[in-house]
């Protein structure tokens, strides 16, 4: 009888590990799959970046910096190999676009041309969808963080050596301009 009990309690504990381990696998491959989604929105941002710096290059000569920032950042951005890289280029990117931003305001001939309000448009819609996805893929994160750190599952992702994992968050400069209050004129 004592065998019996020892057999079951064996098999009770490769079944837990099995249903344990193929979640914490799962999860991993969801945050990865959120993860393909963000990339398919920035590849479209990568491509609209060249032609926003190409219509805005003639009105702004004497701001090539702020040019070259978002042409570094992007370029960086195409070369980052892993998620976590990728997410720290793309803050950079997005630091980057917001500094083109502020620099666009002094320029009232350039925010009427067409060509460049389109690609404004285009690019607000990308980052929309970017924020979109973003949220999916830090709720996947969250999910997965989660089964890392809880217990009984800790035990596996231990084993499997699992790390919690970064989220998508808004780089330090975003935040920074994000708890500014916005300057209202009349």
């Amino acid at each position: 009888m004592g065998i019996f009990i020892g057999i079951g309690i064996v098999v009770l504990f490769i079944l837990w590990y099995i249903i344990t381990n193929n979640r914490l696998v799962a999860l991993k491959n969801n945050r990865e799959n959120a993860f393909a989604d963000i990339d398919v929105q920035l590849k479209q941002r990568h491509d609209l970046i060249p032609q926003l710096v190409s219509s805005v290059k003639g009105y702004m000569e004497h701001e090539a910096t702020t040019l070259e920032k978002l042409t570094q950042a992007r370029t960086a951005a195409l070369q980052a190999g892993d998620i976590n890289s990728k997410i720290q280029a793309e803050q950079q990117v997005s630091s980057a676009l917001a500094g083109l931003r502020v620099a666009v305001e002094a320029y009232p001939d350039l925010k009427a041309n067409t060509n460049f309000l389109q690609l404004q448009n285009e690019i607000s819609d990308i980052e929309n969808k970017l924020a979109a996805v973003r949220r999916y893929f830090n709720s996947a994160t969250k999910e997965l963080n989660t089964a890392i750190e809880s217990i009984p599952s800790n035990i596996i992702a231990g084993i499997k050596n699992m790390k919690t994992q970064p989220f998508f968050e808004l780089g330090v400069e975003q935040r920074a301009q994000l708890d500014v209050a916005p300057e209202i004129k009349f």
